[in-house]
């Protein structure tokens, strides 16, 4: 209730700093200032997003670590929770299904990450003793700035590296967008006999403007990609999605990472600094773009970078209904993690994940749209 109120008093006609300031401080006594493992879990939360309301009244400072630490959290993160391989392994079979028999493969990643994705990509490459992997390239989207490029060319040797453990042919490279955040087709090499396929996976805490996502979109479907796969965050709940307003947006938030709590407590109540590092280092940060984005501060709010697939679809992308096996893969999944998890089917070419009935991300398959009569 208290971190609601900072909430609704800078919502709406009459927003008053001053009285969201004077709920956040004391929110800032009932909380615990440096948010060690010692705290409980909703203390940490409730923390974390103080920190955010505090944000949008002063210079809000960014949040820097390690490529180290951000590896190792989300490793753990991985373990701990299905949040962090769902939509990747739905996302990487449908590709598997899209491009079986070819000999080239080339993906564009609009958002790379840490290249988690990729390895289990590889993995299931290669595993056919049978037959001999195919080549794969990857295609980094870099936003342009020297610390996007120096992170994805990190990300680039650690997957070479990893490519040549397993003996998988792999080649890695780096476009940038332009100067405006536009992706430009011109920006990737395209080699004659590869099969395209396109990745998204967006968060508040990467995701660029609404113009430079749906320039990407349109972009690779020009280029001739042959699937394009999204990943997504999902709304808290029903009424949060009906309830509009900043309030209701905000709520939505706060509702969707307490669903997110309560299932890392459910699954690892004893881990505490493990939970801590997870929660600090890859939660903190996208907590904090959430509430950002939902009061607006962020370019391109509106649209495709809120609602990517159902941009798509209003613009003519095709659904690509997935696979009986993609379905029983994710359900089989959720049998690694506690019982409050569950997959929503909302459309043909889209699953979900949740938690009880708390959808908390989305993964969804595209074609691009039919050539114009």
């Amino acid at each position: 209730h208290l971190l609601m109120a900072p909430a609704e008093a800078l919502s709406g006609d009459q927003k008053s700093p001053h009285l969201a300031r004077v709920i956040l401080a004391r929110l800032k006594e009932l909380v615990p200032t440096d948010q060690s493992f010692t705290s409980s879990g909703i203390q940490r939360l409730s923390a974390h997003f103080t920190d955010a309301l505090l944000a949008l009244l002063d210079n809000p400072h960014q949040l820097h670590y390690s490529a180290s630490e951000v590896l190792t959290a989300s490793k753990s993160f991985h373990d701990m929770s299905p949040c962090a391989s769902f939509g990747h392994l739905t996302a990487n079979q449908a590709i598997l299904e899209a491009i079986a028999g070819e000999r080239r493969i080339h993906v564009l990643d609009y958002d790379i990450g840490e290249g988690v994705q990729w390895a289990s990509f590889m993995q299931a490459l290669s595993s056919n003793p049978n037959t001999a992997a195919p080549h794969l390239r990857i295609t980094a989207i870099s936003n342009g700035t020297k610390g996007s490029a120096s992170a994805s060319q990190e990300v680039g040797r650690r997957l070479s590296a990893f490519a040549a453990t397993i003996g998988q042919p792999f080649s890695f490279r780096i476009a940038r967008l332009d100067q405006t955040k536009i992706f430009t087709p011109a920006a990737v090499k395209i080699v004659k006999g590869e099969a395209l396929v396109a990745n998204c996976v967006l968060h508040p805490a990467q995701l660029c403007s609404a113009a430079s996502l749906a320039s990407f979109l349109t972009g690779a479907a020009a280029l001739g990609a042959r699937v394009l796969t999204v990943i997504e965050e999902e709304s808290g709940s029903v009424e949060a999605r009906e309830e509009k307003g900043l309030v209701g947006e905000f709520r939505d938030e706060l509702e969707r990472y307490m669903a997110i709590w309560e299932s890392l407590e459910a699954g690892y109540p004893m881990q505490a600094r493990v939970r801590e590092m997870v929660e600090r280092v890859i939660l903190k940060p996208r907590i904090a773009a959430a509430v950002m984005r939902a009061y607006g501060r962020k370019e391109g709010r509106e649209g495709v970078a809120e609602r990517c697939g159902e941009w798509m679809a209003a613009v003519g992308f095709q659904r690509v209904g997935l696979s009986f096996f993609n379905v029983c893969q994710a359900q089989l999944l959720l049998g690694l993690f506690n019982g409050g998890y569950c997959v929503e089917r909302e459309e043909m070419n889209k699953l979900a994940l949740c938690w009880k009935s708390c959808r908390l991300l989305s993964a969804s398959v595209w074609a691009v749209p039919p050539p114009p009569e």
